[in-house]
């Protein structure tokens, strides 16, 4: 997910130019550009709203290229799933995609018909082709295709194309749910080899263990044909589909069914049936699915849509804690469960090794247990002082951290906070700075003083709805940060020095650190080169710049480099991760000879890398990362980060859209909340003191306000999901993730909607 506030195409495309322009030799004969050439050239056309240029460019790649995509269009039989397959086909995107450019430059010259029958073109000829947003995912060219005809039909807003899965809503009853609540493994077998890559579990009395475990939990795979719904989910046939689209059925039998009958790999197909459990609110036994992962296939994998592995039996483990802290009335805790990929840092999984202690169910009272004092500060004592300036950390000798502020404990409770407008885009080059803006003309910042709560969701300002301001509506629920970049926008230095002084809410600056070649003056492809020494040092001096410009503002809390770099979009930190550590490592060091006042921390992506991290930037004090993991937050990045690196960490992205395929506003919001609620709880759980990894020191949510233009329809508040990922209905849903909302986007930038979520933070920060 990447925080942005500006065109990525457009951007890609003159940094492009200019790196061209200034070529120092005489550039080589080329018969004809590339498909990707020219596709980067028409949305650059486009976003400028030159009508020539934009018919130029798509022409011009359909008249060379149409031959080559029809070829790779008939090749497929299905939706490449992940990144690699996609840019198999690039020449399909591409043409594809051009025809998509030439329909919406049709739409805004008003030629309707001319645009609907390219669009249907794209439907019939080439359903398989996707196009690269450039701020992290692909997108279904067809399906753009299918919405923008509905919408030209209704004038409406159009959900995304139901997944091909059963909506009969049923409740699922288990045919057995096995003869324990909690499996004894030893009864049934002998663990060997604990806490070692050699660890196997043999089992000595197969019937017994299929007993005890019920279906669906292995090794008893076969129960399910026993039992009565599976003879009538197929007699019905609400079988059809993808088992992955099940995940988000209301079918609770079918979804069972399916999963426990699935070809996936056991790992996966026990994963999967102890998420329908779970759902179903069948606890017990989706906690016996999720152990069984652990204690029979803990090295098994999956693939993120990214292409990044998804170890099955570390989540496993985060999934059985979470449901033991949601439901204390089982009076169970896991103890000394753990996994550790050996090699598990990288997207290579040919040489991972899985260490494992597969951990002890122990009966526990949870009300003693979270009555028992915790230890503090006076008792435990200070190991190392981090830092000698108004924000500082400390460790104390149980190997916690804390940020301090003015000597005191801060716990960073952050949103992201980037008001756009509705109908202002990037894309398009209508983006506007938000620290700026005074529509209503009365010398005050728009969304900061003048922004209003719709309480009755009417989408009018009411008498009874006076203008609050968005740092006051922060305030009330207790955010104290946010975080920001020094480029491309000017920082309003004033603006950020009232919601300081007034509002108590600091500043995280940031500097991208080469992300999207800003700052290195590298061209977007191949992007920035980490062991390129003019780009480094064109790196220095933006960072040198920014702590020189801020370093004595009293709302900076800590400095921050670079932007999840390691998933390597216009940067080449991905391909060069030691290069790009010891990069950062080296920027750290020059930050603290400025400013000994600041802490320093890095934004990386999730836990990629995080070896080399730890061995290669022993200057920078935090780890930061984007991370979305799911509602049960963030599983053992906290023990790794922890274990690889020593260091406290935050996250310095996360959220849940409040849109979900099939909900009501209601349910979609109550599950957003129920997401942060389960994030918010690990973050805490890991804090100092809290009994966990000890280095939370807090969070960033990601974001403040429903921003429309991330699907490139900015005067429409879309609802098609742009990637798959651990989220309500499956999909990310970006222009939906705000704890608050901006109704129907008439009354934009002032009116909000707050969501459940907004109130749940109140309740947890206050």
């Amino acid at each position: 997910m990447l925080n942005t506030k500006f065109g990525f195409r457009i951007l890609a495309v003159m940094i492009f130019l200019y790196s061209n322009l200034f070529a120092a030799q005489p550039a080589p004969v080329v018969e004809k550009p590339s498909s990707g050439e020219l596709t980067t050239r028409a949305w650059t056309a486009h976003g400028k709203h030159d009508i020539e240029a934009t018919n130029k460019y798509t022409q011009e790649c359909i008249d060379l290229y149409k031959n080559q995509a029809e070829k790779e269009q008939a090749s497929l039989t299905a939706l490449p799933k992940n990144k690699k397959e996609i840019e198999a086909v690039q020449v399909l995107n591409d043409v594809a995609t051009c025809y998509f450019i030439q329909a919406e430059s049709s739409l805004r010259q008003g030629k309707i018909d001319e645009a609907k029958k390219i669009l249907q073109l794209i439907i019939d000829k080439y359903p398989f082709a996707q196009s690269w947003d450039a701020r992290g995912w692909f997108w279904s060219i067809e399906l753009a295709a299918q919405q923008t005809l509905k919408k030209i039909a209704s004038g409406t807003i159009e959900v995304a194309v139901k997944p091909k899965v059963s909506q009969l809503v049923t409740k699922l009853a288990l045919f057995d749910s096995g003869k324990e609540d909690i499996v004894n493994y030893e009864k049934y077998g002998r663990f060997q080899d604990i806490g070692t890559k050699d660890y196997k579990y043999i089992i000595t009395d197969q019937e017994g263990l299929i007993k005890a475990a019920g279906e669906g939990v292995y090794p008893n795979n076969s129960a399910v044909r026993h039992d009565p719904i599976f003879k009538e989910v197929i007699r019905q046939k609400r079988l059809e589909g993808d088992a992955w689209d099940f995940l988000y059925s209301p079918d609770m039998q079918a979804a069972f069914v399916k999963w426990t009958t699935s070809n996936e790999p056991q790992g996966i197909r026990l994963y999967g049936t102890a998420q329908i459990l779970e759902k179903a609110g069948f606890v017990t036994q989706a906690i016996k699915c999720y152990y069984s992962i652990v204690v029979h296939f803990p090295g098994s994998y999956g693939w993120t849509y990214w292409h990044t592995p998804w170890y099955l039996g570390q989540a496993a483990i985060a999934k059985i804690n979470f449901l033991l802290r949601r439901n204390p009335q089982l009076g169970y805790k896991l103890e000394g469960a753990k996994i550790d990929i050996l090699n598990g840092f990288d997207n290579d999984i040919s040489n991972d090794a899985a260490v494992v202690n597969p951990g002890k169910f122990v009966k526990v009272d949870m009300v003693n247990e979270a009555a028992k004092l915790k230890p503090g500060v006076e008792s435990v004592g200070i190991k190392k002082k981090a830092g000698r300036g108004k924000v500082r950390l400390v460790q104390y000798n149980n190997g916690d951290w804390q940020l301090l502020a003015e000597d005191k404990p801060y716990i960073i409770k952050g949103v992201t906070y980037a008001p756009t407008k509705v109908g202002q885009s990037p894309d398009e080059g209508t983006l506007k700075n938000w620290m700026e803006e005074d529509e209503n003309k009365n010398n005050k910042i728009d969304g900061p003083y003048d922004a209003f709560v719709d309480k009755n969701r009417n989408n009018l300002q009411d008498p009874d709805e006076p203008a609050i301001g968005d740092f006051k509506l922060m305030q009330e629920m207790g955010v104290n940060t946010i975080r920001l970049y020094h480029h491309p926008l000017k920082i309003n230095k004033e603006l950020m020095r009232d919601m300081f002084n007034t509002y108590g809410i600091r500043v995280v600056m940031g500097d991208f650190l080469g992300k999207y070649a800003i700052g290195s003056g590298a061209g977007w492809n191949p992007g920035t080169d980490y062991n390129n020494e003019d780009q480094k040092k064109k790196m220095i001096e933006s960072v040198k710049g920014m702590v020189n410009e801020f370093k004595d503002e009293p709302y900076i809390l800590f400095w921050i480099l670079g932007n999840e770099n390691v998933y390597g979009y216009a940067c080449n930190a991905n391909e060069q991760p030691e290069a790009f550590f010891k990069f950062a490592n080296e920027v750290a060091k020059i930050i603290k000879s400025i400013d000994p006042d600041h802490p320093v921390a890095i934004c990386s992506g999730d836990i990629l890398f995080l070896d080399k991290f730890g061995k290669n930037a022993p200057d920078i004090d935090i780890f930061g990362t984007n991370a979305y993991r799911g509602d049960y937050g963030f599983g053992a990045l906290w023990r790794q980060v922890k274990e690889q690196t020593g260091k406290p960490a935050f996250i310095t992205e996360f959220g849940c859209p409040a849109y979900a395929e099939g909900k009501s506003v209601d349910e979609s919001e109550e599950l957003q909340a129920q997401y942060h609620l389960g994030s918010w709880e690990d973050i805490q759980n890991n804090m100092a003191f809290n009994g966990g990894s000890g280095n939370a020191l807090g969070a960033v949510i990601f974001e403040w306000l429903d921003e429309w233009w991330k699907a490139y329809e900015p005067a429409i508040q879309d609802t098609k999901g742009l990637w798959a990922g651990p989220f309500p209905d499956g999909y990310m849903h970006e222009e939906w993730l705000g704890i608050s909302g901006q109704g129907d986007g008439k009354l934009s930038p002032f009116l909000r909607q707050l969501r459940k979520v907004y109130y749940m933070y109140q309740k947890k920060w206050k």
